[in-house]
């Protein structure tokens, strides 16, 4: 298919302008059918683990970034309220700050990239940015930033996004396949900017992550008995298949994983294939992640190498369907896993070298998709409670230019920068849309808090 020139393209985004008005971005009311959030994430409790649902309704209740966190299917049902520009990129489906990070590239570099994708589908480019603007704004009030500050840090981010991509779309195509943030380039891109304490602290969490690999698990999740490796039992955060369900059905399960291991070694590249096929599968539990992600199904696999000094955990995590996909349309794939995994690779810079797929028997008889990946393979998070405002701005501007990346991979790069345009036209539309969506979230959080209060939502805090 003819794509059309650069003039083209750029001219296609420019007209889009007409349509979708880059200041009506910043224009948030609910409106008179607005769905009641709680029943948004009761509906999503249906399908998950029912003795973890109190946990994630706990952790969401503790600050409005935590609701905020857990809400995504609150969100994507406001946006498909909102105008849509039709500019179709891969979208990451939950593009808040903390789903940014550090993590060991297969050359063993750590480099900053997007990192969650439990709801990437094809939608317009602006509803992550929308999502990551508003939890820079919600994050920024959890730290009693005034106004002005917290209106800096989101114009920032949105300013780093426009003009990253109006960068991108002066490149070629391989170009933009190959860029990435690695410490190199955060020191060259943001250093100077504030005397190299992003720098630094970049390179801290390089440091710390570092020593998050797979003996460090070894050593906090498992322990010996008679002379084999097993998971330790840490409930309910860590549950060894063994004490979640009766002896049957927990070798069953086991069975069943370890059956559907095989099929998801095919989905990995051959020379990965046999790279797996050195280690040796010996134990399974159930483990609580995240914050929207509690009550879904997710197992860590253990396997060990050479020896019980050589261990590999693999993360087995349940994918439903993502949370925009009524309001966009069902992904082209029809298992969850492969659509998550086919984002994945799509939006990042570099994977995980076991990221794949499989579908997986439960202990229910349901058949369900899970994607699988490395757990603590160098994972570092920025922990915007600890830095100066100044630094956060700048982490700002490294999320908003690693998302311009990610979305210029599958989109059209030369039409989205060409809407977005050389002004702050759009970076202001951003900081109003974060402003009013973060009062609505405010409102959200409440309603929670008086639904525990009244006894209508059980929720388990601390945990």
């Amino acid at each position: 298919m003819r794509r059309g020139t650069p003039a083209e393209r750029s001219s296609f985004g420019r007209r889009i302008r007409g349509r979708v008005p880059r200041a009506g971005h910043g224009e948030w009311e609910p409106p008179a059918t607005r769905t009641d959030p709680l029943e948004i994430l009761a509906l999503q409790a249906t399908t998950r683990v029912p003795e973890l649902v109190p946990i994630r309704y706990g952790r969401m209740a503790a600050s409005a970034f935590a609701f905020f966190r857990g809400a995504a299917a609150v969100m994507a049902a406001d946006l498909a309220h909102m105008e849509q520009t039709g500019l179709e990129v891969q979208l990451c489906g939950d593009a808040h700050l903390s789903n940014f990070g550090g993590f060991a590239s297969p050359e063993r570099d750590l480099i900053f990239d997007v990192n969650d994708f439990d709801e990437t589908v094809p939608g317009p480019f602006e509803w992550d940015l929308k999502r990551l603007a508003a939890s820079l704004e919600i994050a920024s009030r959890s730290r009693h930033l005034d106004q002005g500050v917290r209106s800096s840090i989101v114009a920032q981010g949105a300013c780093s996004y426009r003009t990253a991509m109006r960068e991108f779309a002066t490149m070629r195509d391989l170009e933009i396949w190959y860029s990435r943030l690695d410490a190199a380039t955060i020191a060259a891109r943001w250093g100077a900017q504030a005397g190299h304490k992003v720098a630094e602290t970049f390179q801290r969490r390089v440091t710390k992550a570092q020593s998050k690999d797979h003996l460090a698990a070894l050593g906090k999740l498992t322990s010996q008995v008679d002379g084999e490796l097993r998971f330790v039992h840490n409930p309910p955060l860590m549950v060894p298949a063994d004490d979640v369900f009766t002896d049957v059905y927990s070798k069953q399960t086991v069975g069943n994983l370890y059956d559907a291991m095989s099929e998801y070694r095919h989905t990995l590249s051959g020379d990965r294939q046999r790279l797996l096929d050195k280690y040796e599968f010996v134990d399974l539990a159930r483990k609580v992640v995240g914050v929207g992600s509690v009550g879904t199904r997710c197992w860590v696999a253990l396997f060990v190498g050479r020896d019980l000094a050589d261990p590999l955990f693999l993360q087995v995590k349940e994918a439903e369907s993502a949370v925009g996909e009524p309001f966009l349309g069902t992904s082209e794939f029809s298992h969850h896993g492969q659509r998550v995994v086919e984002g994945q690779r799509l939006m990042q810079g570099a994977s995980d070298i076991f990221l794949g797929w499989d579908r997986f028997l439960g202990e229910d008889g349901v058949a369900r998709d899970f994607y699988v990946r490395q757990l603590w393979d160098w994972k570092a998070s920025f922990d915007v409670e600890q830095v100066t405002p100044e630094v956060f701005g700048i982490y700002a501007q490294m999320c908003g230019w690693t998302l311009a990346r990610a979305h210029a991979r599958s989109g059209d790069a030369i039409a989205m920068g060409s809407y977005l345009g050389r002004g702050d036209r759009f970076d202001q539309a951003m900081c109003r849309f974060a402003w009013s969506y973060a009062d609505q979230n405010e409102r959200d959080f409440a309603a929670l808090g008086r639904a525990i209060a009244a006894g209508q939502v059980h929720a388990i805090s601390g945990v």
